[in-house]
């Protein structure tokens, strides 16, 4: 059956007539003049001149109890991102973005997060499996000259996570001005794999941000110009036009060895990338978000959604000279919104330049003992719809203090996500993994097929996913599945759960107790 699009109140109609009477009164030019700007590209425009700057690893201080100790001071400071301009940014541990993490399979950690920002922020784990208390969604806000301490033990698979802030209404802003880093977890398996393991030195990440500047160097935030807005380009967020990997601006990254493997994440506020190498050569998908894929994939393409990860292989020849490239992403999207949410885009990212001498690798597996298996639901599971249209979920906007589900610890449901419109949507959940079973009936993208907490929804129509929750149980304190597309989650995209002893679903309440909101001093 053919669906009829049902477009959000907020946009501008385009058919023919509308476009008529609109060009009477100088609309036409105006949308052609936006339309035309709205292409997008830095290709040719680089030189590859700088050594992309490798997050620090933060070592964990030894604790009394035996937990690996970190310490974050997310705080604001000053950037050299763009050639002889300063920055005003915000990160952890320094000025922009933040240390990767790294942690073992059976570990138990504990953060100090002390928050010295102008503004009361959260700090979320994404991907990680955790009590909810402890996940950093909106309830647990770190005032300003605060201090949170969130501990728990790791109990997930090998996987490349990441943490950012998630306070509600602020998110986006929080997360454009820097504060964000990555997570690597270890686990007995992925030791055993044979896959590039040396950090920044042949496992390197790779953090994707899109940035608009204003010519003093500072911060653009703007979402839409007047003349944007009147065009109907108004409802994404910031796309910008200078592409950071790592906080470096004009990037390059040495290649010592054969094989290298690349931890990308998209850490855009709105902008999805169409990945791949310049020369079409192949590399191999190990990953995507919570977990290692049995078998490495050969591909030359990747779409990378807004919070999503891939962790690919790529293999090099001494002296080879090569870009990655995000390529136009096709979003599935209808004139003319393809293009004004990046659907015409095209973006050099990061040179990888080869020595003349390389070391050797070991070779690619062709198996790795121990990924995690599909997440499958059983007959008869629980199935759950969720319409994303508009900045709404189901016709409901976020309220902290209504839970919209509860789910029984420990399940694994179905749930159907529906693309109602014609806008970029990525939907993202809490406290689970999840397995892509189909897309509108047709088998999923070959690089969705792994474990994921986060996935584009690819077309309009419905993405069916077998959703797999961990076994935490608390209910006052809730979880979040929300887009994140970050201006759509801040305007209410969002919606709450809470995981409860299975005899407790039908009793357990539908509002968020006082104290559910934990304010940390």
């Amino acid at each position: 059956m053919t669906r009829t699009p049902r477009l959000p109140r907020r946009r501008l109609l385009l058919g023919a007539g509308g476009v008529a009477v609109a060009a009477g009164a100088g609309w036409g030019a105006t949308f052609l003049k936006v339309y035309q700007d709205r292409r997008r590209s830095n290709v040719g425009k680089l030189s590859f001149r700088n050594a992309v700057r490798i997050p620090a690893l933060l070592d964990p201080e030894p604790s009394a109890d035996g937990r690996r100790h970190y310490r974050l001071t997310l705080a604001p400071g000053s950037s050299d991102l763009l050639p002889g301009r300063r920055t005003p940014t915000w990160g952890a541990n320094g000025s922009y973005l933040a240390p990767t993490l790294r942690a073992r399979r059976g570990d138990r950690v504990s953060v100090d997060v002390r928050n010295r920002l102008p503004e009361d922020t959260t700090l979320h784990w994404h991907g990680m499996l955790l009590p909810a208390v402890m996940d950093g969604g909106p309830h647990q806000m770190i005032e300003a000259g605060g201090t949170w301490n969130p501990y728990w033990t790791v109990s997930q698979p090998a996987a490349t996570l990441w943490y950012h802030p998630h306070p509600h209404g602020a998110t986006a802003a929080h997360v454009y001005r820097g504060v964000a880093g990555m997570i690597i977890l270890d686990d007995e398996h992925s030791a055993r794999a044979s896959l590039p393991s040396e950090y920044g030195v042949d496992d390197v990440p790779v953090v994707i941000q899109d940035k608009n500047f204003h010519d003093d160097g500072s911060l653009d935030f703007t979402e839409v110009k007047l003349a944007e807005s009147v065009a109907g380009a108004d409802n994404l967020g910031v796309l910008g036009d200078t592409i950071l990997v790592n906080g470096t601006y004009d990037p390059y990254f040495e290649v010592t060895t054969r094989r290298v493997r690349l931890r990308l994440l998209n850490g855009s506020n709105a902008r999805v990338y169409w990945l791949g190498l310049t020369d079409g050569r192949t590399f191999h998908l190990v990953a995507t978000d919570t977990g290692l894929l049995a078998r490495p994939r050969a591909m030359e393409r990747l779409l990378l959604a807004p919070g999503e990860r891939a962790e690919i292989v790529v293999e090099f020849r001494p002296g080879d000279d090569v870009v990655l490239r995000s390529f136009e992403p096709a979003l599935d999207l209808a004139f003319p919104t393809e293009r004004f949410m990046g659907g015409d885009d095209t973006f050099d990212i990061l040179a990888l330049r080869a020595a003349r001498t390389l070391r050797d690798s070991p070779p690619l597996p062709t198996r790795v003992d121990g990924a995690p298996g599909p997440v499958e639901a059983p007959a008869g599971a629980t199935v759950r719809s969720f319409d994303f249209t508009g900045l709404q979920i189901n016709g409901r906007t976020m309220d902290m203090n209504r839970i919209d589900q509860v789910v029984p610890a420990g399940a694994t449901e179905i749930w159907e996500i529906e693309r109602g419109d014609e806008w970029v949507h990525v939907f993202h959940v809490h406290g689970a993994t999840f397995q892509v079973l189909d897309v509108n009936g047709q088998e999923p993208p070959e690089f969705v097929r792994g474990p994921k907490d986060t996935v584009y929804l690819y077309e309009f129509g419905t993405t069916r996913l077998a959703v797999r929750f961990d076994d935490h149980v608390d209910e006052e304190r809730p979880y979040m599945y929300h887009c994140h597309v970050l201006r759509h989650e801040d305007e209410g995209m969002m919606g709450q759960f809470t995981v409860v002893e299975p005899g407790r679903v039908d009793r357990a309440p539908r509002t968020v107790a006082a104290g559910g909101g934990t304010h940390h001093h």
